[in-house]
């Protein structure tokens, strides 16, 4: 309600002095709202009240002329600065005012509408007429490009639509599940942000961070980079949802890589993520931890080559928090996949994790019954750790909630966005999306935890008597997990390993990255290379062989890239190139009384002709 509505309200309602308190409250924060002159509210406010009147179509043949029954408006206001630098040296330091807007027009109703759709021609039908708008927040440039935006979406849903009920029609069943849910419309109106970059020399910390890797001249390439994030996000719908809030966001990646003796390419991965710039570890903890991740590249290419292995298998929580990450990321999904005119399509999503597997089975066990699985956007830390997951309401304008995924192994309730799913027709407020792409059920901060657990130390002794009792000659540890989008410096590797991971992504292909031999009769431990493990998905977690005490928070990026995000590759993300959006895994150490682990594939790389140039350790 704006000032004015409120100001005729009161002429003829005479309240209580509660109420009146109340109502001064309120029309105190609406007048703040406006008196920060935020032109972009202005134009988006008065455009979308012209195409809700106005817009229309007359399409011949028909008795009455189309209109939308949905419009949306999102805007998103990103100041960022990226830092990059290798060996000591600055690549590359860049500040950038970016806008972007998307507009979204649906056609049909709530039942059935032009959304959720690949037709003959591909996908179509997700998201409207996108692009950038001036940076400047000029009132009638922003108007303009909302209106013509606004008529391309329109024209886009209304053949969409067509093309939809046209495949349908062909369909002996049609399904009976909506294609959009109703919710009630938000008003939350944050205050205007201004960036806080804080008073540290960023270049000089990711000079200072990056010539630690000097002293490992074996290492062929290295990249750290620095990402600090100010946005300012807008929602506007024809249902009554208007929008504005502020995030922050800080991250640093790191990715390096070698050859090993034979040829092997390897690489490793260093990365700390933080909800503000002022957050992110100083210089010497990054130092720290790059020296870390040197160290263990340097050992993982004298490490001998994997063979393959069947057998008992410790994930510790390093480990095992990235895993469940990559597991539940699809299997807690609960919106349904579009309707496809190519089966093919559907084919591809399965390959990649994209249908979940718990779909149909609310009431159903799917975790021991000792385990229980939250989602959880409030919380903002965990012991002491931040979470960078959290958020107050999602990109579809929805307040986020505490979902209790399962409770005593026990599936109770999926992850919803406003698409409405097999299982649930209503969103929980996990409707997420980077960079203005569809929305999907997405996780926040997910809490893996159970009622029946062990410390570390008895969990490894545990595994060690079953390989004792198996009568191996060694078993598998395995200690970090590979996240190629970080760890891969060039984009044809990592196009090459998504293209040969990608078919087993969602029936269980995991990539390790630090994986050890330990020899049960005297515990001696031995670093291998090039392993690949098998067959780790949903079904795997019903049996666990035992689960610590260990609770490890991983940080992390999911993809959004189009055709990754919301499937088994969907935790492959990095803080800029393809958008990734925060999330935050907290599990223990996994015991599995049986993987498969495949030893080394794939042809070795010639060795360079030289070697590499001498390199001093500090600079």
């Amino acid at each position: 309600m704006g000032v004015a509505i409120a100001a005729a309200a009161m002429s003829w309602f005479v309240p209580t002095r509660a109420e009146a308190a109340g109502a001064g409250a309120a029309a105190k924060a609406q007048a703040e709202a406006a008196q920060d002159k935020d032109q972009t509210l202005h134009a988006m406010r008065d455009e979308m009240a012209r195409s809700k009147t106005r817009l229309e179509l007359n399409i011949p043949g028909t008795n009455e002329p189309v209109k939308p029954y949905y419009i949306e408006y999102r805007l998103l206001d990103l100041d960022f600065k990226e830092i990059t630098a290798q060996f000591g040296t600055l690549l590359s330091s860049t500040h950038t005012r970016q806008r972007f807007m998307d507009v979204e027009a649906r056609v049909g109703n709530y039942k059935l509408d032009s959304s959720n759709f690949v037709g003959e021609d591909g996908f179509r039908g997700f998201i409207g007429s996108t692009g950038s708008v001036g940076i400047d927040r000029d009132y009638d440039s922003l108007r303009q490009d909302l209106w013509i935006a606004t008529d391309q979406a329109f024209k886009e849903a209304v053949e969409t639509y067509s093309r939809k009920q046209a495949y349908l029609s062909s369909l002996a069943r049609q399904s009976d599940i909506d294609d959009f849910s109703k919710v009630q419309p938000v008003k939350i109106v944050e205050p205007l942000v201004t960036p806080d970059w804080s008073n540290r020399n960023w270049d000089e910390e990711a000079r200072q961070t990056s010539a630690t890797l000097r002293q490992f001249p074996e290492i062929y390439e290295s990249r750290v980079t620095y990402y600090l994030v100010y946005a300012t996000e807008y929602l506007m719908t024809s249902e009554g949802t208007e929008i504005r809030t502020n995030r922050t966001f800080a991250a640093i990646e790191s990715g390096m890589n070698t050859l090993a003796q034979d040829g092997m390419p390897l690489n490793h991965l260093y990365a700390a993520y933080a909800p503000r710039p002022a957050d992110l570890p100083n210089v010497d903890a990054v130092k720290k931890g790059l020296n870390v991740t040197g160290s263990e590249l340097m050992m993982l290419r004298a490490g001998s080559i994997a063979q393959d292995y069947t057998g008992p298998v410790l994930f510790e929580a390093r480990a095992a928090a990235p895993l469940l990450a990559q597991i539940f990321g699809p299997a807690i999904n609960g919106a349904r996949p579009p309707i496809s005119f190519q089966p093919i399509f559907e084919q591809m999503l399965g390959n990649l994790g994209g249908k979940s597997d718990w779909t149909g089975r609310i009431g159903a066990r799917v975790l021991p019954t000792s385990v229980s699985l939250i989602d959880d956007p409030s919380a903002k830390d965990y012991k002491g750790t931040p979470l960078i997951g959290g958020y107050s309401v999602d990109d579809e304008g929805v307040k986020a909630e505490k979902v209790d995924v399962v409770e005593n192994g026990t599936l109770k309730e999926m992850l919803m966005s406003r698409r409405p799913g097999n299982d649930s027709n209503q969103s929980n407020g996990h409707g997420r999306s980077a960079l203005l792409a569809d929305s999907k059920p997405t996780m926040s901060n997910l809490f893996f935890k159970s009622t029946e657990t062990m410390s570390a130390a008895d969990l490894k002794k545990k595994f060690l008597d079953e390989c004792k009792a198996e009568k191996l000659p060694y078993c598998i540890i395995v200690r970090e997990m590979d996240n190629p989008s970080l760890s891969l410096l060039h984009q044809e590797d990592f196009q090459e390993l998504l293209a040969s991971y990608g078919g087993g992504a969602g029936t269980g292909d995991r990539l390790p990255l630090l994986v050890y031999k330990i020899y049960p009769e005297d515990g001696r431990e031995e670093m291998i290379r090039g392993a690949r493990i098998v067959g780790v998905n949903t079904r795997s977690l019903r049996n666990l062989a035992g689960i610590g005490n260990d609770d490890y928070v991983y940080n992390y990026m999911q993809s959004q890239i189009a055709g990754f995000s919301g499937t088994a590759l969907g935790a492959f993300g990095a803080a800029s190139g393809n958008g990734g959006l925060p999330a935050s895994m907290v599990a223990p150490s996994l015991l599995f009384e049986e993987v498969e682990v495949r030893g080394a594939r794939g042809e070795p790389k010639r060795l360079p002709l030289l070697p590499a140039p001498p390199l001093n350790a500090a600079k």
